[in-house]
């Protein structure tokens, strides 16, 4: 069972992330579920498609104007935030933020008796994350938070209120715009339509600040950690051909030359879905960079305990494993844990299937693992298609909070001539 730390993370009413009764979490994802069955997540490709069209034309532009060098000085964090950001955008909430097309983190929020205003919606998103995860490991100073004269509570619990602005903004724009039959929701195949077609047990709809709720968590859960991971594993490819000359990125460009055409302005997920060693090289990225920061607290609630190997944990014990501790045991991985290998993806030992754990395990485990695995797959396929890259800086430092946030990822890059 959840902890009581997921408490912190609740505003309005609980989502599917943070929900702690068994009952209603169950009930909660079955609706979302049905959001996420890969069935549903191939109606998801054409808006994916239409943002990272967007990404591809604005690293062209940058592209266009290279240094002596031969590339262009671009740093991949904040344009992956954008894109993960405008896709969850579309996906939850009907339309991309257009942080994209602007170049800048910014998103629209709305909060009850206030006009409308724009506020940094992954700066939003990290500064909530860090404060919600830091009230939830330490509760006792929930109640007393606003009126602590640290800054990092202050404006961390504005955060709380600005995102879920973003999400009530968001809704309000794609529902009202229905209403008045300015949005079609008919046959607009997404995350927010589906959450509005479902039913409870008892046939009712769901409500509207629960629907808001859940499509809050899905842009919580779908961009940062997105964003995150396809810059570390764009970083982690890069240093990976730095490290070994001529073993990585000769590799995976000839497999997607093979699977792309070279008309093709981006990869389709017909085209990569497949591709064996991007799978093996965006595994191997999310095993080293390990998106969450904290491991999930989870409580014993059986009377008897717990007990693992010679430990025993009674009822009441908060536990948690922690995903970056499992992705970097050498007695799991081997001496080579903290280097990039992607072959070691080639033929995994059980105990390294069952110790590579990047959305969870069980009942609460990530429930957009399939459209994470789709939208990576897209991003690096296409990132390393019609590209040719130099990595600019050395170790990738992190900003850890609730999430492992890259802080910047240099390259350079310029596109690649090939033909069919």
């Amino acid at each position: 069972m959840s902890s009581h730390f997921y408490d912190a993370f609740v505003s309005g009413v609980p989502g599917v992330f943070n929900v702690r009764h068994r009952g209603e979490h169950t009930r909660k994802r079955k609706i979302v579920a049905h959001a996420f069955s890969p069935g549903a997540v191939q109606d998801f490709e054409p808006h994916m498609a239409e943002n990272l069209k967007r990404w591809v034309g604005q690293l062209d532009r940058m592209a266009a104007y290279p240094s002596q060098d031969g590339f262009s000085r671009v740093n991949m964090m904040p344009w992956c935030t954008f894109l993960a950001f405008d896709i969850i955008g579309d996906l939850a909430f009907g339309a991309p933020f257009g942080m994209v097309d602007r170049g800048r983190d910014e998103c629209e929020s709305t909060l009850p008796g206030k006009p409308k205003t724009y506020v940094p919606g992954a700066e939003t998103l990290n500064r909530r994350g860090e404060v919600s995860s830091t009230l939830g490991l330490l509760p006792e100073l929930r109640p007393f938070a606003k009126h602590l004269p640290d800054p990092f509570f202050s404006n961390g619990l504005q955060s709380v209120v600005d995102l879920h602005g973003i999400a009530v903004a968001a809704v309000d724009k794609r529902l009202g715009g229905a209403e008045k039959g300015a949005f079609p929701q008919e046959g607009r195949h997404d995350i927010l339509e589906m959450l509005c077609q479902s039913k409870d047990c008892d046939g009712n709809p769901m409500p509207r600040d629960e629907l808001i709720s859940e499509a809050l968590t899905q842009l919580i859960a779908g961009s940062d950690t997105v964003s995150n991971t396809a810059c570390a594993v764009i970083y982690w490819i890069l240093q990976g051909e730095r490290a070994n000359p001529g073993t990585i990125l000769p590799r995976l460009q000839a497999e997607l030359d093979a699977a792309i055409p070279s008309g093709s302005l981006i990869a389709t997920h017909s085209m990569v879905k497949n591709l064996r060693f991007l799978r093996q090289c965006i595994d191997e990225g999310m095993r080293l960079h390990s998106t969450s920061a904290l491991g999930l607290p989870r409580l014993v609630t059986s009377p008897k305990g717990v007990s693992y190997g010679e430990e025993h944990f009674p009822e009441g014990t908060v536990l948690s494993v922690p995903s970056y501790t499992i992705h970097h045991d050498a007695d799991v991985w081997g001496p080579d844990v903290e280097e990039f290998k992607p072959d070691r993806w080639l033929s995994p030992t059980e105990h390294q299937k069952m110790g590579f754990n990047p959305f969870s395990y069980g009942p609460r485990a990530c429930v957009g693992q399939n459209v994470a695995h789709m939208e990576l797959a897209l991003i690096i396929g296409t990132a390393f298609r019609r590209y040719d890259y130099t990595l600019y800086q050395g170790k990738l430092e992190s900003h850890e909070g609730f999430s492992k946030k890259p802080m910047e990822c240099w390259v350079g890059i310029k596109i690649r001539k090939v033909t069919d």
